[in-house]
């Protein structure tokens, strides 16, 4: 809330580390100290951004839980679903962070 007020110095989004697999792209980075680490994911489409996740101080695992087969979904099966990214940087402030699973 510091840093949204402009009470504390602004926070410089940095990325470290930048992967897109399909619609999905994924920035991750962390502040100068490693105190904060940050994942940005949006979705792509047709080259304009729908939507925008944002995460700070959480390990993120990336899954898919379908694949797409001439432009129609393929049936999920809840057994299986793969890892396509997990989160570098989050666990560099050396404490305890949450985790999410990010289904795509």
């Amino acid at each position: 809330m510091r840093t949204l007020t402009g009470v504390s110095p602004p926070f410089e989004f940095s990325p470290l580390s930048v992967v897109s697999f399909g619609s999905t792209v994924i920035a991750e980075g962390c502040d100068a100290a490693s105190s904060v680490s940050w994942i940005h994911a949006w979705t792509v489409s047709h080259g304009v951004i729908t939507q925008v996740r944002e995460y700070s101080n959480t390990s993120l695992t990336v899954t898919r839980v379908g694949s797409v087969v001439a432009g129609r979904s393929a049936e999920i099966r809840a057994s299986h679903c793969p890892s396509v990214w997990e989160s570098k940087f989050s666990g560099r402030a050396g404490k305890s962070v949450p985790g999410l699973v990010l289904a795509i």
